[in-house]
């Protein structure tokens, strides 16, 4: 007997969820999970917010393990896992104090990856700048920067055409860790954080709240275009 698929959830709504701080490997099986229901229109469009433990996250851009300057042992030594992810993109860090965003959205209506990964830039470059920052695309590379400071990292993935994976934000994050890679495989440009570039800590909530406002907005414009 041929199964029946779920009507989906109205496309415009926006569950945001808030999970705190995870390790990664669970973080991603949560994400499959949500996938499959997102897939089989159990649940709607759904924006995940976590923290992650300590990361060295491997994207699947052929030669990212090269960009990884550390022995794995002395990596784990730190404290830092390093995971390798199907996510689009290079090598990045995970950490305490940094906003790591995770879409879960059905395009199937729009089938566009490339206008969607403009939408998520242009989440962060607007919530950037009602903080005080003026961020930017930069021409050739992937992310959201202030000049040659990177300050946002962006890697997605899609499975019948439903997102996973998503965008990670330096918000008061310790940048040490990311001496021990070349991040994004990037030789031309340094990392930032929020902290450092506005001189104090960050609310997180706060950051939260804007990028979530933001991400709801131009999602339903991106609907009626």
């Amino acid at each position: 007997m041929a199964q029946t698929r779920a009507a989906p959830a109205e496309p415009l709504a926006l569950d945001v969820q808030d999970w705190g701080r995870t390790e990664y490997r669970s973080a991603f099986a949560m994400q499959e999970a949500l996938v499959r229901d997102r897939q089989e229109g159990r649940i709607g469009d759904t924006l995940v917010f976590t923290e992650h433990d300590q990361v060295y996250t491997l994207g699947a851009r052929p030669g990212a393990e090269r960009h990884l300057l550390l022995a794995e042992s002395d990596a784990a030594s730190s404290g830092i896992a390093v995971i390798k992810t199907n996510r689009g993109g290079d090598i990045t860090y995970h950490g305490p104090g940094q906003v790591v965003g995770y879409p879960i959205i059905d395009l199937g209506a729009r089938r566009d990856l490339h206008a969607y990964l403009r939408l998520l830039e242009q989440v962060l470059i607007n919530t950037l700048g009602t903080l005080g920052l003026a961020a930017a695309r930069r021409s050739g590379k992937t992310g959201i920067w202030l000049g040659t400071r990177k300050i946002a990292a962006i890697g997605v993935a899609s499975r019948r055409w439903v997102t996973y994976h998503g965008f990670a934000l330096n918000v008061n994050t310790d940048l040490a860790p990311f001496a021990g890679i070349v991040p994004c495989g990037i030789t031309d440009g340094t990392v930032t954080s929020m902290h450092l570039e506005l001189g104090h800590a960050i609310d997180m909530q706060e950051v939260k709240g804007l990028l979530a406002s933001e991400f709801r907005t131009l999602l339903v414009a991106s609907a009626h275009a």
